[in-house]
C-alpha cells in the first residue's frame, strides 16, 4: 500500500528535477553565448568605433585629415572632419567639447586666442608649415621693381610681420636689427625703392595680383586661389625661425592630450604617409615639419 502510493510521488519528483536541471543547463548555455559575444566585441569584431571629431580649415588641413580616415578606422576610431572657414569658432568649439581637436592654426595665434578668450587650449603636435611666398603681379621680377612699386601683404599682425621679413630677406627693405614678428611697415628702417605696402585681409591678397606689382600670399590661400607656385619669386626658408614658430598644429582642450583617439591621430599626422601626401599634393606650398 505505501510503496504503490509513493511511486507517483517519486515520478513527479524526478520530472521536477529533470525540468530544473534542463533550465539550469539552458541558462548556462545562454550565459556562455553571451560571454562569447562579449569577447568578440572586445576583439574588435562587433565593437563600435570611437568617434574623434576634428575641426579644420578646408585646404590643406581637412584634406590631410581625410587621407587618414581609413587608418584611424583600422585603429578603432571614426575620424569625423568638420570644415571651418573662420579662425575663431573651431577654438571655441574645441574649448566647449563640441570638437575633440582642431587643426588650422599656429602656436602664436593659439597663445593670443587663449589670452583673449580665457580658454585653455594646448598644442599636441606640429604638422606642417605653410610658407609665405612672393608672387608676381604687374612686375615679373624682384630686380625690375619700379620706384614706388605696390606690394600687397596680409594685414593681420603675425603674417604682416612675416611678409616684411620675407621682403627684407630679398634686400628690398631694411628692418631693425631686433625686429620680431610684431612689426608693421612703420618700423621699416630703409626703403630705397619707396615701396608702397597695400595691407589687406590675407584671403583677399591673391585677388589683387592684377592691381599690384607683387603680392605676399599665405600658402593656404595660394592653394585656395589655385596660384601657380612655379611663378613664385621668393619664399620663406623652411629652416627659418618663421617655419618653427608658425608650424600648423593639432590643438585640444587641456587635459585631453592623452586621449587614445588623439594619441592615434598624432601618430598618423606625423607619419611617413602624411609626409608623402603633403609633398605629393602641395609641393613647396606646404612643408612637413616632423
Amino acid at each position: 500500500m505505501n510503496d504503490k502510493a509513493s511511486r507517483p510521488h517519486s515520478q513527479t519528483l524526478r520530472k521536477v528535477l529533470v525540468r530544473g536541471l534542463s533550465a539550469m543547463l539552458a541558462g548556462l548555455l545562454l550565459f556562455g553565448l553571451s560571454a562569447c559575444g562579449s569577447n568578440n566585441a572586445s576583439n574588435g569584431e562587433t565593437e563600435e568605433l570611437v568617434k574623434v571629431t576634428v575641426g579644420a580649415s578646408v585646404t590643406p588641413h581637412a584634406e590631410i585629415l581625410a587621407n587618414l580616415v581609413d587608418d584611424m578606422e583600422e585603429l578603432g576610431f571614426e575620424l569625423v572632419i568638420v570644415e571651418y572657414t573662420d579662425y575663431v569658432k573651431p577654438n571655441l568649439d574645441t574649448d566647449s567639447g563640441d570638437l575633440d581637436a582642431n587643426f588650422f592654426q599656429h602656436k602664436p595665434y593659439l597663445d593670443e586666442f587663449n589670452l583673449m578668450h580665457e580658454t585653455d587650449l594646448v598644442s599636441v603636435a606640429a604638422v606642417h608649415f605653410e610658407p609665405l611666398a612672393i608672387y608676381p603681379g604687374q612686375s615679373a621680377s624682384l630686380d625690375e621693381l619700379p620706384d614706388g612699386a605696390k606690394i600687397a601683404i596680409p594685414n593681420d599682425t603675425t603674417n604682416e610681420a612675416r611678409a616684411l621679413h620675407l621682403i627684407a630677406a630679398q634686400g628690398l627693405i631694411t628692418l631693425p636689427a631686433d625686429a620680431g614678428f610684431d612689426i608693421t611697415p612703420i618700423d621699416i628702417v630703409d626703403n630705397p625703392k619707396n615701396l608702397q605696402f597695400i595691407e589687406l585681409e590675407a584671403a583677399a591678397v591673391p585677388r589683387q595680383l592684377d592691381d599690384v606689382d607683387l603680392a605676399v600670399v599665405n600658402g593656404n590661400y595660394a592653394l585656395a586661389a589655385d596660384l601657380d607656385f612655379t611663378t613664385v619669386l621668393a619664399t620663406e626658408d623652411p629652416t627659418s625661425d618663421a617655419a618653427i614658430t608658425y608650424a600648423n598644429i593639432l590643438v585640444v582642450a587641456s587635459g585631453n592630450e592623452s586621449d587614445p583617439g588623439i594619441v592615434a591621430l598624432v601618430d598618423l599626422l606625423q607619419s611617413e604617409k602624411t609626409r608623402d601626401f603633403i609633398e605629393t599634393n602641395y609641393p613647396g606650398v606646404v612643408i612637413p615639419v616632423f
